[in-house]
């Protein structure tokens, strides 16, 4: 059985430093050491009577203020007014020659207004003086017209039957230049006129 240990080997022996004179292993055991810490810490807890303040150097609480006040909103600072952009002389210039010449198209314009209402008033009254005269003349004619009209349904006198024909008749030649040639009638009618032919004897 020995040799069989010495083959195979058997768990390996502690070495001989880690035994104390009595055989007590010198290696301390881990959870043994926690445990002790653990109870002189519990200890020394119980002893305290009174929980010592926390001191601090002041940043810490003013960091804390600090964090829960909410941060001061900086108002923006005010911007200066830009003072107002000064119009080149040019272009005062431009606009004063600019307002000159509307003005003065206005008033030329005007002026051509009242010259045509003017020239159109004394048409309109040549027109109505034309117009009246017009209606003169043709109210005369027609009133000699009329007296002719009741001359000539009278009786007729003896002999003056071609003078009536030779009125009825148009004797200007302008008048009738684009119809056919009567001249000859014409002539006919006026000899007749002025030398009636005798009447036959019964």
């Amino acid at each position: 059985m020995d040799n069989f240990a010495d083959t195979f080997g058997g768990p390996p022996e502690p070495p001989v430093e880690d035994f104390d004179g009595d055989g007590n292993n010198l290696e301390a055991d881990p959870a043994a050491e926690f445990l002790a810490r653990e109870q002189e810490e519990l200890a020394g807890l119980e002893d305290d009577d009174d929980i010592k303040p926390v001191v601090t150097n002041g940043l810490s609480s003013e960091f804390e203020t600090s964090r829960r006040s909410p941060s001061p909103v900086f108002n923006e600072a005010p911007q200066r007014e830009r003072p107002p952009r000064e119009e080149p002389e040019k272009i005062k210039r431009w606009r004063e020659e600019q307002q000159g010449r509307l003005q003065k198209k206005d008033e030329d314009e005007e002026k051509k207004k009242a010259e045509m209402k003017e020239a159109a008033r004394k048409e309109l009254d040549e027109w109505y003086k034309t117009h009246d005269e017009q209606v003169v003349k043709t109210r005369n004619a027609n009133r000699s017209a009329e007296k002719e009209l009741v001359a000539d349904t009278e009786p007729m006198a003896p002999g003056t039957e071609w003078e009536r024909i030779a009125k009825l008749c148009d004797f200007n030649p302008k008048a009738s230049k684009h119809t056919k040639d009567i001249s000859r009638m014409r002539s006919i009618i006026l000899q007749v006129k002025q030398a009636p032919p005798m009447k036959p004897l019964n």
